[in-house]
């Protein structure tokens, strides 16, 4: 039993985490006699969504079952539930099952473990729908790009399906391989889509080409890199303005340095253009045979800011995890890191001035790991996540801020949680905190001492990592199925802290959903949401290395590798949501972010602290744009790896800029302000 430091509370504690029972002890005792894991079936063929009867089981020696024994599995692209004795049919494609004896901690050698194969095969396609990509006429002369779904019978979406596209009259209308129609003249025709037997269409009457001029309007003649200009195509014909002609758009590039400069480095669509690279950029728009132009200078936008190291809580014989920077009751600046895999360990320091970071207090829980850590706005209390806990309940633990230079630990809550917490978000009044991947539940800590359970919300057939609320609005990430967003207070969609209503959810691009943080932006009245990946690998990549894709267990060894990137959703529209732009850099890849100001701040693990403008309307990749106002990685001869930057968590605060660092603890660093102006 790993060292509690709640002994004046031992009664409370025991309320919430009672001792390891014989159950536990007897299931330990049969993970001694197991030899080895057995599926079965040894190999497993299911439908998507379909369930099928699998289990697993410990034997020994002789092949003989082993009662009792304790029993983990993952599934990847699966779901499997061991007390039920099922499987079921995840995404299509090659899956596994991945089985592990829990055993003792005198067990010695390898603990017994299993993988399965699994082919989840795909259902019948039951219909095609076609979707135009503009919703303007299809005249003679013009062309609209289209796109299919292949859909099965309960109205699921089949991934990766392959279409056929034809035309029922190639002298009207032609089609490419990728939906694009080109009206040639006017007439009726058919567009097709076929895929798997089944097959959708769309029919056009055709008018005559109606413009006799086209000119663009708006937009502005000098711009800075990343800057989005709206530009408009203004067709006329003999009757006056057609409104509803489609525009193509294009645009090309001359370059200041004709060296240097990257070449394909402007955006446009739907006449809404974008820069990356200074120099001279022509938007074109084209109807029929009618073309108009329009050259935009592009200025460098000059937002390279100096970094000034303040100081560091230096943290080298663990892993740290997240962390918390606040105000405490006595108005003096604090902060608490957790650790990840450093036994329940959690840090508490005083960073009134962030040149001189001091420790403060310690406290243990009973855990493996306390992944995050969370303070509420008023300083009142902090909270603690548990995981790996010895008596494997889990939990939160509760830690009163009275004495900010004291704090102490007045409750611990595991009702519902005791999978193990993996993230947090605290309000002055709930906490919200994960449920062994699986939910959510909202805790009332109004009375710290005696938390209770308000509500939960668990989305159907997913995997949550993280929380985050804002507005009365809950953004879980969810891995594969995005950002699931949840009314619980907001009361737009009926919801409230009791009764959590489903809003909507935000689908993912790569199935990676780590964190979301929804931001507000005042200049266009947009609200945009920061979604980060986290991948813990380079697979696939030509910087994939040589595969030191684990996390570091002893101090010395390789430092872990990662890629990914944030996803930028225009959220303005909650019911419509887009995908508008990103930020990536190659080779590396992110983990917690914070936007304030007008300043995103991404931990971009080994790619270190990143500090990005995302003022205005955000389109395309902000890495290439001139946005990046500054880079630092945390290079400590003395961290757990050495040398090994590997930025976890950024908080901005008061003016400077906190950031634990997985290898080397708590720093502080300031952002110089711009010394000239950018326009």
């Amino acid at each position: 039993m790993k060292t509690l430091r709640i002994l004046a509370l031992a009664a409370a504690v025991a309320a919430f985490a009672p001792a390891p029972g014989a159950a536990q002890d007897a299931s330990l005792d049969a993970a001694r006699r197991v030899a080895s894991l057995r599926a079965e079936p040894a190999e497993v063929t299911v439908e998507q969504g379909a369930t099928t009867a699998f289990r697993v089981v410990a034997v020994d020696a002789s092949g003989n079952v082993v009662e009792g024994a304790d029993i983990r599995v993952v599934g990847r692209g699966v779901a499997v539930d061991l007390e039920a004795g099922r499987l079921t049919g995840g995404a299509g494609g090659e899956a596994t099952v991945i089985a592990s004896l829990v055993v003792p901690d005198d067990f010695t050698g390898e603990p017994p473990q299993l993988r399965v194969p699994v082919t989840v095969t795909w259902p019948a396609v039951d219909r095609i729908d076609i979707a135009a990509r503009s919703s303007k006429t299809l005249y003679a002369g013009t062309g609209i790009r289209h796109s299919a779904r292949a859909l099965h019978a309960d109205g699921s979406v089949r991934p990766g399906a392959t279409f056929s596209w034809s035309s029922s009259d190639p002298a009207i209308a032609t089609v490419d391989a990728f939906g694009n129609v080109e009206a040639l003249a006017a007439g009726t025709v058919t567009i097709r889509a076929d895929a798997e037997g089944a097959r959708g269409s769309v029919t056009y009457t055709v008018p005559a080409f109606p413009a006799e001029s086209l000119e663009i309007e708006g937009g502005a003649e000098q711009a800075l890199q990343g800057d989005v200009v709206a530009f408009e195509a203004v067709a006329t014909g003999a009757s006056g303005a057609v409104t509803d002609l489609p525009i193509t758009w294009a645009t090309y590039y001359v370059p200041d340095d004709t060296i240097n400069a990257p070449g394909a480095a402007g955006i446009v669509e739907e006449g809404r253009f974008v820069g990356e690279s200074p120099g001279q950029y022509t938007v074109v728009a084209t109807a029929g045979d009618l073309v108009a132009r329009r050259t935009i200078d592009i200025r460098p936008r000059e937002a390279v800011r100096e970094v000034e190291v303040m100081g560091q809580g230096s943290v080298s014989h663990v892993h740290t995890s997240d962390l918390w920077v606040y105000e405490g009751v006595d108005g003096r600046d604090y902060a608490v890191t957790g650790t990840w895999g450093g036994d329940g360990w959690s840090y508490f320091w005083d960073v009134t001035n962030p040149a001189a970071v001091t420790k403060i207090d310690s406290i243990q829980v009973d855990a493996r790991t306390v992944n995050d850590v969370k303070v509420s706005p008023d300083g009142r209390y902090a909270a603690l996540s548990r995981e790996g806990a010895s008596n494997r309940r889990n939990g939160v633990v509760l830690i009163d801020l009275a004495d900010p230079r004291a704090p102490r630990i007045v409750s611990t809550f595991d009702e519902g949680l005791t999978g193990g917490v993996h993230n947090m978000f605290a309000t002055e009044d709930y906490l919200f905190a994960l449920s062994g991947g699986d939910k959510f539940v909202i805790l009332d800590v109004r009375d710290l001492e005696n938390p209770t359970y308000v509500s939960e919300y668990n989305h159907p057939d997913s995997r949550t990592h993280d929380v985050w609320v804002y507005d009365g609005l809950a953004y879980s990430s969810e891995w594969g199925n995005g950002v699931v967003v949840v009314d619980v207070g907001n009361g737009r969609w009926g919801g409230t802290i009791e009764n959590p209503v489903f809003v909507t959810n935000v689908p993912y691009p790569v199935g990676r959903t780590h964190a979301a943080f929804p931001y507000y932006q005042e200049s266009t009245g947009k609200v945009y949401l920061f979604l980060g990946d986290e991948i813990l690998n380079r697979g696939g990549a030509p910087w994939a290395g040589a595969g030191l894709s684990g996390i570091p267990r002893e101090p010395g060894q390789q430092p872990t590798v990662t890629s990914g990137y944030i996803h930028i959703i225009d959220f303005t529209d909650p019911e419509n949501p887009k995908d508008v732009a990103r930020y990536e850099v190659p080779e590396y890849g992110t983990h917690n972010l914070w936007v304030e100001d007008d300043v995103l701040y991404v931990a971009y693990y080994e790619g270190g602290v990143r500090v990005v403008d995302v003022g205005g309307e955000l389109m395309g990749n902000l890495a290439t744009q001139g946005r990046e106002m500054a880079v630092f990685k945390a290079h400590d001869p003395n961290g757990f790896v050495a040398n090994g930057p590997f930025a976890w968590g950024p908080q901005p605060f008061k003016g400077h800029l906190f950031f634990s660092d997985f290898n080397s603890g708590l720093w502080s660093i300031r952002i110089t302000p711009r010394n000239r102006p950018t326009t």
